[in-house]
Protein backbone atom coordinates (compact mmCIF):
# COMPACT_ATOMS: atom_id res chain seq x y z
CA UNK A 1 0.00 0.00 0.00
CA UNK A 2 2.81 2.43 0.91
CA UNK A 3 4.60 1.71 -2.37
CA UNK A 4 1.40 2.35 -4.33
CA UNK A 5 0.74 5.54 -2.40
CA UNK A 6 4.24 6.90 -3.03
CA UNK A 7 4.16 5.94 -6.71
CA UNK A 8 0.82 7.71 -7.22
CA UNK A 9 2.12 10.81 -5.43
CA UNK A 10 5.25 10.90 -7.59
CA UNK A 11 3.24 10.55 -10.80
CA UNK A 12 0.88 13.33 -9.72
CA UNK A 13 3.82 15.63 -8.97
CA UNK A 14 5.38 14.87 -12.34
CA UNK A 15 2.18 16.09 -13.96
CA UNK A 16 1.24 18.94 -11.63
CA UNK A 17 4.57 20.69 -11.05
CA UNK A 18 5.45 21.38 -14.72
CA UNK A 19 1.93 22.74 -15.26
CA UNK A 20 2.10 24.84 -12.10
CA UNK A 21 5.41 26.48 -13.03
CA UNK A 22 4.67 26.83 -16.74
CA UNK A 23 4.96 30.54 -17.68
CA UNK A 24 1.30 30.73 -18.76
CA UNK A 25 -1.52 29.77 -16.35
CA UNK A 26 -3.66 27.91 -18.91
CA UNK A 27 -2.07 24.42 -18.61
CA UNK A 28 -2.51 24.32 -14.83
CA UNK A 29 -6.06 25.70 -15.03
CA UNK A 30 -6.95 23.02 -17.60
CA UNK A 31 -5.41 20.28 -15.47
CA UNK A 32 -7.28 21.50 -12.40
CA UNK A 33 -10.45 21.43 -14.50
CA UNK A 34 -9.98 17.69 -15.11
CA UNK A 35 -9.55 17.00 -11.40
CA UNK A 36 -12.62 19.06 -10.48
CA UNK A 37 -14.68 17.19 -13.08
CA UNK A 38 -13.53 13.88 -11.59
CA UNK A 39 -14.51 15.18 -8.15
CA UNK A 40 -17.95 15.98 -9.57
CA UNK A 41 -18.33 12.36 -10.66
CA UNK A 42 -17.35 11.22 -7.17
CA UNK A 43 -19.81 13.64 -5.59
CA UNK A 44 -22.63 12.13 -7.61
CA UNK A 45 -21.71 8.60 -6.55
CA UNK A 46 -21.47 9.59 -2.87
CA UNK A 47 -24.97 11.07 -3.05
CA UNK A 48 -26.73 8.08 -4.55
CA UNK A 49 -26.45 8.78 -8.29
CA UNK A 50 -25.88 5.98 -10.77
CA UNK A 51 -22.95 5.86 -13.16
CA UNK A 52 -24.65 7.83 -15.95
CA UNK A 53 -25.99 10.53 -13.62
CA UNK A 54 -22.59 10.85 -11.95
CA UNK A 55 -20.94 11.31 -15.35
CA UNK A 56 -23.58 13.94 -16.09
CA UNK A 57 -22.63 15.75 -12.89
CA UNK A 58 -18.98 15.65 -13.93
CA UNK A 59 -20.00 17.12 -17.28
CA UNK A 60 -21.99 19.83 -15.52
CA UNK A 61 -18.93 20.80 -13.45
CA UNK A 62 -16.80 20.82 -16.60
CA UNK A 63 -19.30 22.89 -18.56
CA UNK A 64 -19.80 25.43 -15.78
CA UNK A 65 -16.06 25.91 -15.32
CA UNK A 66 -15.48 26.28 -19.06
CA UNK A 67 -18.30 28.84 -19.26
CA UNK A 68 -16.73 30.84 -16.42
CA UNK A 69 -13.35 30.62 -18.17
CA UNK A 70 -14.73 31.74 -21.54
CA UNK A 71 -16.56 34.62 -19.84
CA UNK A 72 -13.18 35.98 -18.73
CA UNK A 73 -13.68 35.55 -14.98
CA UNK A 74 -10.14 34.26 -14.43
CA UNK A 75 -8.65 37.70 -14.99
CA UNK A 76 -11.33 39.60 -13.06
CA UNK A 77 -11.20 40.74 -9.46
CA UNK A 78 -14.41 39.45 -7.90
CA UNK A 79 -14.40 40.53 -4.24
CA UNK A 80 -18.18 40.37 -3.87
CA UNK A 81 -18.29 36.84 -5.27
CA UNK A 82 -15.61 35.64 -2.87
CA UNK A 83 -17.27 37.34 0.09
CA UNK A 84 -20.52 35.55 -0.75
CA UNK A 85 -18.82 32.20 -1.38
CA UNK A 86 -16.64 32.43 1.72
CA UNK A 87 -19.58 33.36 3.95
CA UNK A 88 -21.70 30.62 2.39
CA UNK A 89 -19.04 28.04 3.14
CA UNK A 90 -18.85 29.07 6.79
CA UNK A 91 -22.63 29.02 7.25
CA UNK A 92 -23.17 25.80 5.26
CA UNK A 93 -20.41 23.90 7.04
CA UNK A 94 -21.74 24.90 10.47
CA UNK A 95 -25.20 23.72 9.42
CA UNK A 96 -23.87 20.42 8.04
CA UNK A 97 -21.81 19.60 11.11
CA UNK A 98 -24.76 20.42 13.36
CA UNK A 99 -27.17 18.21 11.39
CA UNK A 100 -24.69 15.32 11.36
CA UNK A 101 -24.66 12.22 9.21
CA UNK A 102 -28.34 11.39 9.49
CA UNK A 103 -29.40 14.97 8.86
CA UNK A 104 -27.34 15.15 5.68
CA UNK A 105 -28.94 12.01 4.27
CA UNK A 106 -32.41 13.52 4.82
CA UNK A 107 -31.70 16.54 2.62
CA UNK A 108 -33.20 16.37 -0.89
CA UNK A 109 -30.74 14.89 -3.37
CA UNK A 110 -31.11 17.89 -5.67
CA UNK A 111 -29.98 20.22 -2.88
CA UNK A 112 -26.95 18.06 -2.10
CA UNK A 113 -25.94 17.78 -5.75
CA UNK A 114 -26.37 21.49 -6.43
CA UNK A 115 -24.34 22.41 -3.35
CA UNK A 116 -21.54 20.10 -4.40
CA UNK A 117 -21.38 21.46 -7.94
CA UNK A 118 -21.34 25.04 -6.65
CA UNK A 119 -18.52 24.24 -4.21
CA UNK A 120 -16.45 22.49 -6.87
CA UNK A 121 -16.86 25.23 -9.47
CA UNK A 122 -15.96 27.87 -6.86
CA UNK A 123 -12.87 25.89 -5.86
CA UNK A 124 -11.74 25.66 -9.48
CA UNK A 125 -12.27 29.38 -10.01
CA UNK A 126 -10.27 30.07 -6.85
CA UNK A 127 -7.41 27.89 -8.09
CA UNK A 128 -7.51 29.49 -11.53
CA UNK A 129 -7.66 33.09 -10.32
CA UNK A 130 -4.85 32.47 -7.84
CA UNK A 131 -2.69 30.94 -10.58
CA UNK A 132 -3.39 33.90 -12.88
CA UNK A 133 -2.31 36.27 -10.10
CA UNK A 134 0.88 34.31 -9.53
CA UNK A 135 2.45 30.99 -8.57
CA UNK A 136 3.57 32.36 -5.22
CA UNK A 137 0.01 33.06 -4.15
CA UNK A 138 -1.40 29.72 -5.28
CA UNK A 139 1.49 27.72 -3.86
CA UNK A 140 1.23 29.46 -0.48
CA UNK A 141 -2.50 28.65 -0.30
CA UNK A 142 -1.93 25.00 -1.24
CA UNK A 143 0.97 24.71 1.22
CA UNK A 144 -1.23 25.94 4.06
CA UNK A 145 -3.59 23.00 3.58
CA UNK A 146 -0.76 20.49 3.11
CA UNK A 147 1.15 21.63 6.21
CA UNK A 148 -2.02 21.78 8.33
CA UNK A 149 -2.78 18.18 7.35
CA UNK A 150 0.77 16.92 7.90
CA UNK A 151 1.13 18.79 11.19
CA UNK A 152 -2.19 17.42 12.43
CA UNK A 153 -1.19 13.86 11.53
CA UNK A 154 2.15 13.93 13.34
CA UNK A 155 0.90 15.94 16.32
CA UNK A 156 -2.04 13.58 16.75
CA UNK A 157 0.24 10.55 16.76
CA UNK A 158 2.93 12.11 18.95
CA UNK A 159 0.63 13.65 21.56
CA UNK A 160 -2.16 11.10 21.49
CA UNK A 161 -0.23 8.56 23.52
CA UNK A 162 1.19 11.00 26.10
CA UNK A 163 -1.72 13.29 26.82
CA UNK A 164 -5.46 12.96 26.93
CA UNK A 165 -6.59 12.80 23.34
CA UNK A 166 -9.62 15.01 22.84
CA UNK A 167 -11.74 13.87 19.93
CA UNK A 168 -12.66 16.64 17.52
CA UNK A 169 -15.78 15.07 16.00
CA UNK A 170 -15.97 11.43 17.04
CA UNK A 171 -19.27 10.74 15.27
CA UNK A 172 -17.92 11.99 11.94
CA UNK A 173 -14.17 11.33 11.93
CA UNK A 174 -12.95 9.37 14.99
CA UNK A 175 -9.27 9.77 14.09
CA UNK A 176 -9.23 13.57 14.39
CA UNK A 177 -8.30 15.26 17.64
CA UNK A 178 -7.89 18.77 19.01
CA UNK A 179 -4.21 17.99 19.56
CA UNK A 180 -3.93 17.35 15.84
CA UNK A 181 -5.63 20.65 15.01
CA UNK A 182 -3.23 22.55 17.25
CA UNK A 183 -0.28 20.72 15.72
CA UNK A 184 -1.47 21.65 12.25
CA UNK A 185 -1.89 25.29 13.28
CA UNK A 186 1.61 25.36 14.75
CA UNK A 187 2.98 24.05 11.47
CA UNK A 188 1.08 26.70 9.48
CA UNK A 189 2.33 29.53 11.72
CA UNK A 190 5.91 28.34 11.30
CA UNK A 191 5.40 28.04 7.56
CA UNK A 192 4.00 31.56 7.35
CA UNK A 193 6.95 33.09 9.22
CA UNK A 194 9.37 31.32 6.88
CA UNK A 195 7.42 32.30 3.77
CA UNK A 196 7.18 35.97 4.77
CA UNK A 197 10.95 36.03 5.31
CA UNK A 198 11.52 34.46 1.89
CA UNK A 199 9.14 36.96 0.27
CA UNK A 200 11.08 39.83 1.83
CA UNK A 201 14.40 38.46 0.55
CA UNK A 202 13.31 36.79 -2.68
CA UNK A 203 12.47 37.83 -6.20
CA UNK A 204 8.78 36.98 -6.31
CA UNK A 205 6.76 39.47 -8.34
CA UNK A 206 3.57 38.54 -6.47
CA UNK A 207 3.33 38.31 -2.69
CA UNK A 208 2.14 35.16 -0.97
CA UNK A 209 -0.99 34.82 1.11
CA UNK A 210 1.16 35.15 4.24
CA UNK A 211 2.85 38.39 3.23
CA UNK A 212 -0.48 39.85 2.14
CA UNK A 213 -1.88 39.19 5.62
CA UNK A 214 1.33 40.24 7.40
CA UNK A 215 1.29 43.60 5.61
CA UNK A 216 -1.99 44.27 7.41
CA UNK A 217 -0.50 43.59 10.81
CA UNK A 218 0.50 40.66 13.01
CA UNK A 219 -3.02 40.31 14.41
CA UNK A 220 -4.46 39.97 10.89
CA UNK A 221 -1.84 37.35 10.03
CA UNK A 222 -2.51 35.21 13.11
CA UNK A 223 -6.31 35.53 13.03
CA UNK A 224 -6.39 34.86 9.28
CA UNK A 225 -4.24 31.75 9.57
CA UNK A 226 -6.23 30.39 12.53
CA UNK A 227 -9.41 30.90 10.51
CA UNK A 228 -8.06 29.29 7.33
CA UNK A 229 -6.51 26.36 9.18
CA UNK A 230 -9.79 25.77 11.00
CA UNK A 231 -11.74 25.85 7.75
CA UNK A 232 -9.33 23.39 6.13
CA UNK A 233 -10.18 20.98 8.96
CA UNK A 234 -13.87 21.71 8.44
CA UNK A 235 -13.55 20.83 4.75
CA UNK A 236 -12.09 17.46 5.72
CA UNK A 237 -14.88 16.88 8.26
CA UNK A 238 -17.59 17.79 5.75
CA UNK A 239 -16.31 15.23 3.25
CA UNK A 240 -16.02 12.63 6.02
CA UNK A 241 -19.63 13.32 6.94
CA UNK A 242 -20.76 12.80 3.34
CA UNK A 243 -18.73 9.58 3.00
CA UNK A 244 -20.08 8.24 6.30
CA UNK A 245 -23.60 8.99 5.12
CA UNK A 246 -22.90 7.02 1.93
CA UNK A 247 -21.18 4.19 3.83
CA UNK A 248 -17.96 4.76 1.87
CA UNK A 249 -14.38 4.73 3.10
CA UNK A 250 -13.01 6.69 0.13
CA UNK A 251 -14.67 8.95 -2.42
CA UNK A 252 -13.42 6.60 -5.18
CA UNK A 253 -10.36 4.61 -6.25
CA UNK A 254 -9.20 6.99 -8.95
CA UNK A 255 -5.92 7.64 -7.12
CA UNK A 256 -4.44 4.29 -6.04
CA UNK A 257 -3.27 4.42 -2.44
CA UNK A 258 -4.94 7.80 -1.87
CA UNK A 259 -8.62 7.09 -2.53
CA UNK A 260 -10.35 9.62 -4.74
CA UNK A 261 -9.90 13.19 -5.86
CA UNK A 262 -12.28 14.50 -3.21
CA UNK A 263 -10.17 12.77 -0.58
CA UNK A 264 -7.21 14.90 -1.74
CA UNK A 265 -8.98 18.23 -2.25
CA UNK A 266 -11.62 18.22 0.52
CA UNK A 267 -9.71 20.69 2.70
CA UNK A 268 -9.12 22.96 -0.30
CA UNK A 269 -12.82 23.34 -1.13
CA UNK A 270 -13.59 25.89 1.62
CA UNK A 271 -10.05 27.20 1.94
CA UNK A 272 -9.53 28.47 -1.60
CA UNK A 273 -12.66 30.69 -1.74
CA UNK A 274 -11.73 32.08 1.69
CA UNK A 275 -8.14 32.74 0.58
CA UNK A 276 -9.45 34.67 -2.41
CA UNK A 277 -11.87 36.52 -0.15
CA UNK A 278 -8.96 37.68 2.03
CA UNK A 279 -6.79 38.51 -0.98
CA UNK A 280 -9.42 40.69 -2.66
CA UNK A 281 -10.49 42.73 0.37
Amino acid sequence: MLKTRVLTAVLLLLVLLPALFFPAPEPFCALALLFISAAGWEWGRLNGCGHAASLGLAGLCLGACVAVWVAGALAERTPTLWLVMGSSWVLASVAMLRMGVTGWSRLPVAVRLAGGVLALVAAWLGIAQARVIGVNLLLSALALVWVADIGAYFAGRALGGRFIRRKLAAAISPGKSWEGVLGGLAGVLLLSATWVWLDRHGQWHVVSLYTHLADRGLAMLVVGLVFLTGMSVVGDLVESLVKRSAGAKDSSRLLPGHGGVLDRVDALLPTLPLVMMLMTR
